[in-house]
C-alpha cells in the first residue's frame, strides 16, 4: 500500500500531458433503401461549409457500418457508395461525445448505376496522435488464418516463421488482446497467436510510440488485437467457416443481441490445422576431435485443434454508468512430430557418422479469463471514471520424446549409442490487472488523463529431463542437471498523468509514467533465488501543427522498457538434440530505449501521403548470443549487449489509382547498429535494411473485389551476424451473395512459397547457417454469412437517415 500510495503522488507532483480539440464518436449504417442489405465500403466524409473539401471521414465494414472520431464544428455529413444516389445533411457536432446517425438508406441511381463515381480518398486505416488502427475484417488474404498470419499482411510488422515479431524492424513487441497483456503460455509470440483465428479479429492498433498512458513495456511499441464484439440493437450474428490445403479447417459464430439498456455477446471459434515444418542447417568448426561440418535436415508436421469462447454483456445501470462482464476461454490440443538426420561431415565432405532422431511432442493447454469494468461519465462534456479488473489463469502440459540413433560412416547401426529421452515440461500461470483511468475535457479543447495500474503475474516453468541407454535397458532415468522448476514473480505497480491542448494550429500533449516493478525468480531444486526490484519515470511528449485541411506536422518523444520474459531468464537447459541447447539467463537486466519520430501528413483528393522520420537509442539490449562448447555442442542464451541505435524513414502512401482500384505501399529504411563489447568476446555488428508492404484493392463491379497482399523485409542485424531477407505475395478474391448478407472468399498465401526463416551466426569458433520453414503456402475458401440487425421499415423513396440523432436540416 505504501508503494501505490507514493506512486499517486508522484502522479500529482509530476502534471505533464497532452491535449487536442475535443474528439466527437460518429457512428451508424449505410444500407441499400430497397433490399435493407448492409453496403460495405461506402464512403462516409465530413465535408467543410466553406469550400466543401473532405475534412475526414471513414469507410463501412462488411456490416455496413461505420465508426470514427471527429473534432466539433460545422460540417456537411455525406454519404456515398458506386451506383447510388449520395446523401447530404447538415451538422453541428457541438460539444457531445457521441454522435449516432441511425440507419441511412440509399437510393439506387436509376439513371447511371455503371456509372462510378468516387470523390476523395478515405484512408483505409486510422490515425490517432499515438497510434493506427488497421480495420482487418475486410481482409481477404488472411481469411481462415491465424492471427499471426494475419499480422503478416499489415504495414510496418513483419512475423519471422519462428514466431519472431519485429515492426519497423525492430523486436520486443508487447502484443495486447483487447488492450489486456495476454498470459498465454508459450516460448514465443506465435503460440499465443496462433490459438486466436484470423476471422476473430476486428482491427489491430499499431502503437509505434506509445503515450505514457500506455505500459511502458516493450520497446519496438504496442500491437493490440481488438476481437470481435458486435454492438447493435436486435438479434444479430455472423457464421463462417473455411477449408484450407492440405487439412486446414476453421469455424466460428459471433451472436448477439442489443436493447435499450444492454447488449450481450457470445463468439466460439474453432480451428483444426495441420501445418507441414522443415528445416536444415549447416555449421562448420575447428574444433579437435571433432568432423569440420555439421549438416542438418529436419521434416516434420504439427496438428493443432484450438476452441476459443467468448461471452458477455455490457449492461446500462443508469443513464452515465455502463457495467460489463466477461469470459474468456482458450483451449489448445497439439501434437509434433519430427525426423532430424544429422550428419558429420570430413573436409572433402564424405561421411564421417551420423545421427537419425524422431522427436515427438504432446501439448495440451487451458485459458481462462473473466473480468469486469464500470465506466461512468461524469458530465457532458466527456468527463468520465474507467475501472477494471481482470484475472487470468493457464495451464499447460507438454510432453516430449525422442528416439536417437548412431549410424557409421558405412550406414551400419551402432545400438551402444542408442538414446531414448523424455521431457515432461509443465507450464502453469496467474495474472491480475487492475486499472483506473480518469479523462476530463475542459470547453476550451484542454484534456487531462491520469491513472493507475497493477499487474500482477505468477509464472511456474518445470521440465523433468529424462535418458535411456543400453545400461539402462533404454528405460528413461531422470538427469538432474537437466531437471528443475523455475517459479518467477512479477509485479509491476504504474501510475501516469498526461494533459493535451491545442492553441490555434498547434497542438501538444505532455505525460508522465512511473512504474515500480518487483520481480522474483526461484528453482526448486537448487534453491537459487534472483530478486531484481527497480523504479523507473517515462516521459512522453507529442507536438502537432495543422499546416492546412488533413495536412499536419507531428513530432514525439518516449522512453520505454523491455522486461526480460520468464523462458530468457528460467536458468534450465533446453535440449533440441545433441548438438544444441539454450537456457535463460537470470541476470538479464531491463532494456531501455528513447524513441523519438518527426511526422508529416498530407491529403489530396486521390492521394493519402504519411511520412515519418525515426530514431532509437537503446542501452541494456536483450541479446541472443550462442556459443559452442569444446563437445561441439552449440548453446545459445540471452545477454544484455551496450547499445543498439536504430534511424529509419517510414514512407505510407495510399492511392485512389482508378475509380475501381487502389493501392497502399509502405516502405520502411533504417539503419541499424549494435554494440556488444561488453560480452565476452566482443560482439558489434550494423547495417542498413528496408522493408516494402504492398496492399492493393481491385473492384470488379457486380462481380468481385480483388486483393493483392506482399512484402518484403531485409536483413534485420544481430551481435553475431543476422535474420536473412525474405519476401511473400498473398492474393484473394471476394464475392457478396444472397443478396449481401453471405460472403464467399478465396485465397492463396505465399504464391510462391518464399517465405522462410533463415539466420547465419558468426563467432570466432564456428559459422552456423539454418534455415526453418513452416507451410506457407495454402488454400483457403471461406464463407461467411450475416443476419439480424435493426428492424427496418421500407416504402419510402429516396436516400434518407432513419433513428439516430437529431442534427440540423437536410442539406
Amino acid at each position: 500500500m505504501l508503494k501505490m500510495y507514493s506512486i499517486t503522488c508522484f502522479l500529482f507532483l509530476f502534471v505533464t500531458g497532452s491535449i487536442s480539440a475535443q474528439q466527437i464518436n460518429l457512428k451508424g449504417k449505410v444500407v441499400d433503401l430497397e433490399e435493407s442489405r448492409p453496403l460495405e465500403f461506402a464512403n462516409i466524409a465530413l465535408l467543410s461549409v466553406q469550400d466543401s473539401s473532405v475534412v475526414t471521414g471513414g469507410m463501412t465494414d462488411l456490416d455496413g457500418a461505420f465508426d470514427f472520431d471527429a473534432a466539433s464544428g460545422n460540417y456537411i455529413f455525406r454519404v456515398g457508395f458506386i451506383g447510388y444516389e449520395e446523401y447530404f445533411e447538415k451538422i453541428d457536432l457541438g460539444d457531445r461525445n457521441h454522435v449516432n446517425f441511425g440507419v441511412i438508406k440509399l437510393q439506387p441511381d436509376s439513371q447511371n448505376l455503371d456509372e462510378v463515381v468516387v470523390e476523395g480518398v478515405t484512408s483505409m486505416f486510422e490515425s490517432d496522435i499515438d497510434k493506427r488502427t488497421y480495420n482487418v475484417e475486410n481482409s481477404i488474404v488472411s481469411q481462415g488464418q491465424t492471427a499471426a498470419q494475419l499480422l503478416s499482411t499489415l504495414p510496418s510488422i513483419q512475423v519471422d516463421d519462428e514466431g519472431g515479431i519485429t515492426m519497423r524492424g525492430s523486436g520486443n513487441i508487447l502484443i495486447y488482446i483487447n488492450g489486456r497483456p495476454s498470459n498465454l503460455s508459450g516460448d514465443d509470440t506465435e503460440s499465443i497467436l496462433a490459438q486466436f483465428p484470423a476471422n476473430s479479429i476486428q482491427s489491430v492498433e499499431l502503437i509505434t510510440n506509445p503515450s505514457s498512458r500506455y505500459d511502458a513495456t516493450g520497446v519496438g511499441g504496442i500491437i493490440n488485437i481488438v476481437l470481435k464484439k458486435n454492438e447493435k440493437l436486435g438479434f444479430n450474428g455472423q457464421v463462417d467457416a473455411s477449408i484450407g490445403t492440405r487439412e486446414k479447417y476453421q469455424a466460428g459464430v459471433n451472436l448477439n443481441y442489443g436493447t435499450g439498456k444492454a447488449n450481450y455477446y457470445m463468439s466460439y471459434n474453432y480451428q483444426n490445422r495441420r501445418q507441414i515444418e522443415k528445416g536444415e542447417g549447416t555449421r562448420t568448426t575447428d574444433i579437435e576431435g571433432f568432423s569440420p561440418t555439421l549438416s542438418q535436415v529436419q521434416d516434420g508436421y504439427e496438428l493443432e485443434k484450438t476452441h476459443l469462447l467468448r461471452a458477455g454483456v455490457d449492461y446500462s445501470i443508469s443513464p452515465k454508468g455502463m457495467l460489463g462482464l466477461y469470459f474468456q476461454g482458450n483451449f489448445d490440443d497439439e501434437i509434433e512430430y519430427a525426423d532430424i538426420n544429422q550428419e558429420n561431415l570430413s573436409l572433402t565432405g564424405t561421411l564421417d557418422s551420423s545421427f537419425v532422431r524422431q522427436n515427438e511432442e504432446f501439448s495440451k493447454s487451458k485459458n481462462y479469463e473473466g473480468g469486469i469494468n464500470y465506466t461512468l461519465n461524469l458530465d457532458s462534456l466527456g468527463q468520465r471514471l474507467y475501472t477494471s479488473l481482470s484475472y487470468a489463469y493457464d495451464d499447460r502440459g507438454q510432453e516430449e520424446f525422442y528416439e536417437q540413433m548412431f549410424l557409421t560412416s558405412e550406414g551400419a547401426s551402432d545400438p551402444t549409442k542408442r538414446l531414448t529421452q523424455t521431457n515432461d515440461r509443465p507450464r502453469e500461470s496467474n495474472l491480475v490487472v487492475f486499472q483506473m483511468d480518469y479523462e476530463k475535457p475542459f470547453e476550451s479543447g484542454a484534456k487531462i488523463e491520469s491513472g493507475l495500474k497493477g499487474t500482477f503475474g505468477n509464472w511456474m516453468w518445470g521440465q523433468t529431463f529424462a535418458q535411456g541407454d543400453q545400461f539402462t535397458d533404454f528405460e528413461p532415468i531422470e538427469v538432474d542437471s537437466l531437471t528443475d522448476t523455475f517459479d518467477f514473480m512479477e509485479n509491476v505497480y504504474a501510475g501516469y498523468f498526461t494533459y493535451r491542448n491545442k492553441k490555434g494550429d498547434f497542438g501538444y500533449q505532455l505525460g508522465m509514467r512511473a512504474e515500480y516493478t518487483e520481480t522474483l525468480g526461484e528453482t526448486v531444486r537448487n534453491q537459487e533465488s534472483y530478486p531484481n526490484d527497480y523504479f523507473n519515470l517515462f516521459p512522453s511528449m507529442f507536438l502537432s501543427y495543422t499546416l492546412g485541411t488533413e495536412n499536419e506536422l507531428t513530432a514525439n518523444y518516449t522512453r520505454r522498457i523491455s522486461r526480460p520474459r520468464m523462458w530468457d531468464l528460467a536458468p534450465i537447459y533446453r535440449v533440441r538434440d545433441q548438438y544444441n541447447l539454450s537456457i535463460g539467463n537470470p541476470a538479464l537486466q531491463p532494456e531501455y530505449t528513447d524513441s523519438y519520430e518527426f511526422g508529416y501528413m498530407k491529403g489530396w483528393e486521390r492521394y493519402l501521403l504519411n511520412a515519418t522520420v525515426y530514431h532509437r537509442y537503446s542501452t541494456n539490449v536483450e541479446t541472443r548470443i550462442t556459443r559452442i562448447t569444446d563437445d561441439n555442442v552449440a548453446i545459445q542464451s540471452r545477454e544484455n549487449a551496450d547499445t543498439r541505435s536504430a534511424t529509419g524513414f517510414e514512407l505510407v502512401n495510399q492511392v485512389q489509382v482508378t475509380n475501381n482500384f487502389d493501392a497502399t505501399l509502405t516502405g520502411n529504411f533504417f539503419y541499424s547498429k549494435v554494440n556488444g563489447e561488453n560480452i565476452e568476446g566482443g560482439f558489434s555488428n550494423e547495417n542498413f535494411s528496408w522493408t516494402l508492404s504492398f496492399l492493393g484493392n481491385w473492384l470488379i463491379p457486380k462481380w468481385f473485389n480483388v486483393q493483392f497482399q506482399g512484402n518484403y523485409r531485409g536483413p534485420i542485424v544481430l551481435p553475431q551476424g543476422q535474420i536473412e531477407p525474405q519476401w511473400t505475395l498473398n492474393v484473394g478474391m471476394r464475392k457478396d451473395v444472397l443478396k449481401g448478407n453471405g460472403t464467399i472468399s478465396l485465397n492463396v498465401s505465399d504464391v510462391f512459397n518464399t517465405r522462410n526463416f533463415r539466420i547465419t551466426t558468426e563467432d570466432p569458433r564456428f559459422t552456423q547457417f539454418r534455415k526453418f520453414q513452416r507451410e506457407t503456402r495454402i488454400g483457403t475458401l471461406s464463407f461467411t454469412y450475416r443476419f439480424g440487425g435493426f428492424k427496418e421499415k421500407q416504402g419510402e423513396r429516396g436516400s434518407r437517415r432513419e433513428g439516430g440523432d437529431d442534427m440540423g436540416d437536410d442539406f
